[in-house]
Formats: C-alpha cells, structure tokens, sequence
C-alpha cells in the first residue's frame, strides 16, 4: 500500500481522451443484425475492472465546438500500470455514428477538430473507428495534423467489446496503455497487439484478428505478456519549430485510383484521366511499377498527356511489399512521362497525401509532384545513413553512457558536444531520461544555450514530456527565468500542462505580466 501511494505521488496522471466515431468496437446485437450501441462508457467500460478502478474521479471538460464550449464528461481511471501509473480518460462520442465504409473528408475533418480542440487538455488520444476504411483514416489524419506532438492512436475490433469473445476488449486497453504511457507522436493504429505507423498499415484479412499489417515498416511497439516494447529509432518526430496545427478539407473529390491489370486498354485509362474535375491520380503498376507497352506505346501517351494537362499521376505497386523503381524499362519510360515514383507508399497513403496536397491552393501540379515523392510523415522510406554503436562493455550500458555525456555537454552549453554525442545515436535518446526523468529537452530547457534547445526541437525531441514531478521544459525554462528558451518552446508548440497550471498561475500573480505570462499561465 505504501509503495502504490509512492508511485502515484511521485507519477504524475496521464489524461487520455478517448473519441468514438463508430465502428464494430462500439457494437451491439439486435433484431436486425450489429447496430451501434451509444453509452459506451457506461455499458462497454465501466462494467471492466481493466478499464475502471473504481474510484470515479471527477469529470473532466471536453471542448465541443469551434467557439471553444466546454462540456463536462464522466472520467474513469484504469488501475495502476505496469509502470506505475494511472490513466484518466474520458469518452467523447459523436453524435451520428459513422460508418467506415462511407467515411469522407468530412469526417475526417470532424476527427481532426475534435483532437485540435482539446490538444491542450489531453495528453494524448484514443479514436475507435471501423476497420474496413481504418487505414484511409489513418493516413488521411497522419497529413491533415501538422507537427504532431502527442500520441493519436487509431483502433478497433473484427468483433463487439459487448460480445463474449472479442479482439476489442485488447485492442482499446492496450491502444489505452501506450497513448498514456509513451510519447509517440505520431498517428497509428493500433491492432492484435502491434502499433502500426498510420500512413504504413494496411488491410489484409477481412475477418482474423490479425486484420491489418505494415509489410514496409516494422511496427513501432509490440506487446508481450511482460511490456511493451517500442521501437524509438524508428519513431517519426516533426522537425520544424512550430506548433500543432491542423490541415482540413482534403480534396478527395478530385483524385482516383485505377488498378493496371493485364490487357488493359489505353482508351480505358484515358477515360478516367479525362473525368471531369480530375487533378490527381494513383496508379497501382505491377510489380517494381511496371505497365504494359513501352516508352511510345499508346497507354504510356495516355498518361504522358494527362501530366501535361496538369494531372499528378503517383505510380505505386500493387505488391503487397516491396517499392516502384526504375529497375525496369517500363518504369523508367512512366518517370520520363512525368509519372511520380511513389517508392513503397501503400496506396491508401498515396491517395489521402496526394487529396492532403491538393487542399493547398497554391501549391502547383509540379510541385505536388515534387513533394509527393518525399517523405513527410514517415510514410515512405528514405536513404538510411550509417549509424554507429558504442561497443557492449563497461559498468554502464552505452544508453546511460551517452545520455551522462550529452547531459554535461548540455549543462556547459556546448552545442558541438551535443552534436558530437547525438551523431550516430539513434533517436531514442531524445526519449531517454534520467533518474528524476528529465529528457535531454528537460536539460535543455535550463541550459546556458538555447541553441542547444533549438538543436534537440529540430531533431523532433517532444515537448509535452514530463518528469518525475510531472514538470515540462516549458516549466522548467520559465521557473529558470529563461525568456528565450520561453519563446523558442512555445513557437515549437509547447504548453503547460493542466497538473501544473495552478503552480503557473501563483508565479505569474507575483511576477506581474513577465515571463510567466510569456509562457502561457492564464488568469482565472
């Protein structure tokens, strides 16, 4: 008893924010077949130990609308983790259910307000959604939310949580567990005990559990019976020092996708390329991005005309792995034609980026073009570079090592020995931290340098972790008086958290409007 009262003083509590669009998870039977149950909170959650401890803790408000209403909900609070904490959440439903196998733009716009309203009141968020269209969603929302800095998990279930025996049950608490525990900010989803990068995952099995995989990328955690394991190094981190914004309104109405199969007539092609409106198009090719004919052929003329009139043409495999490359003639003929090599992209992440790029309207099919074949989410693959390790020996391990030397390094403000620590490392030390859990950000936050500061936001260090005290850096760099790390931070989108606004408030009433207030620390 005297340990768990320990832990939870000295932990601070996660608050995750659980919004339900609809789908198998939220679940019931009826006469006529599943329909969604609403309630779910009551019905589904609070009947579970694993998802309730008893305690009903206080409601806690969620913003409802645009004009910033605030609403207060039911919270629950799950028992003491693994690591020693607790997560608080509440559940936000939408009014009209939707169904995944009609989803838009329109709901996805409707997923992306509901996170960038409550982004400062939450540390991180849980959506349930059907699984055929899962994987759309996740990509859609991995582009339309700009330098994420908190974890979005996606999720759902091949059978009802209120059925006997059922995937969702696992998939909700686990997704639960890692969005209030690990800071990984990024959009995933979350399925059969593997977290997947959203705009990686795709659909492959209509019924098993194991119904989604990501046969590009390993996944970013996995769940055994003893932990969970992630994979830092391959955690995507925005690297711009700017706060979290959201992008809506993609433009799907105005793209398509077409699948090469053989004896496919260039006439059919040109039909699609010709529907009026079109700005964009996914071409699934065999193999490494091959089609029929050669570089005269009429179906690569086809194709070459439509990039003249200004129409993106992304050419991606229809294999379920692999990438598109000029190994072969064919493909080389298409990226001479003007066709976007759309390397190993799965189709459902071509498409949403390709409608995400769209919805810029100054952006030029050359330059949609251009940034289709980069990398802005993590959802294709880029060259790697040579990463070295320290060798396996001596009374600490090379992690601690490392972290013991950039943390001198930081506290002497020498940014090139920072940079000469951080070479070579993967990014799990931005995530790593010291026995008061202080991440190299925290350090930073204190440091005589703020160029070092600028250096770790510019690599995708997060700015939402806490340490044992639950402080943030931007605590840190205000109770130290540091107007500029102050700034720096809130330009890359920091903010206090709500467990230490109150201790914000009381400096700011001493300290008039000065830093502070610079910081963020509202008046009641």
């Amino acid at each position: 008893m005297v340990s768990e009262l320990f832990s939870e003083v000295q932990l601070p509590e996660s608050r995750v924010l659980i919004i339900i669009t609809g789908g198998t998870i939220c679940m019931k039977r009826s006469e006529d077949g599943l329909v969604p149950a609403t309630g779910f909170l009551k019905t589904g959650l609070a009947p579970r130990p694993s998802f309730n401890d008893g305690s009903y803790p206080e409601p806690l408000e969620i913003v409802t609308d645009d004009k910033g209403t605030r609403k207060a909900v039911q919270s629950l609070r799950t028992p003491v983790s693994a690591y020693d904490r607790r997560i608080r959440y509440s559940v936000y439903e939408f009014e009209k259910l939707l169904d995944s196998s009609s989803i838009d733009a329109v709901g996805w716009d409707l997923i992306a307000k509901t996170i960038y309203r409550n982004y400062q009141l939450f540390d991180a968020f849980v959506v349930l959604h059907g699984t055929d269209s899962l994987a759309y969603t996740c990509s859609a929302l991995s582009f339309m939310l700009q330098n994420l800095g908190k974890p979005v998990i996606l999720t759902g279930s091949q059978a009802p949580m209120l059925e006997l025996q059922n995937d969702a049950t696992d998939n909700l608490l686990s997704a639960l567990v890692i969005a209030g525990h690990f800071m990984i900010p990024e959009v995933c989803l979350f399925f059969n005990f593997r977290l997947w990068r959203g705009n990686r995952s795709t659909k492959v099995s209509a019924d098993d559990y194991a119904a989604f995989s990501s046969p590009n990328l390993p996944p970013l955690a996995t769940i055994t019976s003893l932990r969970t394991n992630v994979q830092w190094n391959l955690v995507y981190r925005p690297a711009q020092v700017e706060p979290f914004s959201i992008q809506t309104h993609l433009d799907t109405a105005h793209v398509a996708c077409l699948r090469v199969f053989p004896g496919i007539k260039p006439e059919m092609v040109d039909a699609v390329l010709r529907v009026e409106g079109l700005k964009g198009l996914v071409l699934e090719t065999f193999g490494a991005g091959n089609t029929p004919g050669g570089p005269d052929s009429a179906f690569t003329k086809v194709l070459s005309d439509a990039v003249q009139r200004g129409i993106v043409i992304v050419n991606v495999t229809q294999c379920l792995s692999g990438s598109v490359s000029p190994l072969y003639a064919p493909a080389t003929a298409l990226g001479r034609a003007g066709i976007v090599f759309g390397q190993d992209m799965t189709t459902e992440a071509a498409l949403t980026k390709l409608s995400y790029l769209l919805s810029f309207p100054d952006l030029t099919p050359a330059e949609i073009a251009k940034r289709m074949s980069i990398s802005l989410r993590g959802e294709l693959t880029e060259s790697s570079k040579t990463q070295f390790h320290h060798p396996q020996n001596g009374t600490l391990t090379p992690e601690k090592s490392s972290l013991i030397a950039l943390a001198y390094a930081i506290r002497e403000g020498d940014l090139q020995g920072v940079r000469d620590v951080m070479r070579g490392e993967a990014r799990w030390l931005l995530n790593d931290g010291d026995y008061s859990k202080n991440t190299p950000l925290h350090i930073a936050a204190t440091s005589p340098n703020v160029e070092i500061l600028r250096e770790f936001l510019s690599q995708g260090a997060s700015v939402h972790m806490r340490n044992r005290e639950g402080r943030t850096p931007l605590f840190l760099a205000a109770d130290a008086g540091l107007k500029d790390h102050v700034r720096l931070l809130r330009e890359a989108g920091a903010h206090f958290h709500l467990d230490e606004m109150n201790s914000a408030r009381l400096r700011r009433s001493s300290d008039g409007a000065g830093i502070w207030g610079l910081a963020g620390a509202d008046i009641e």
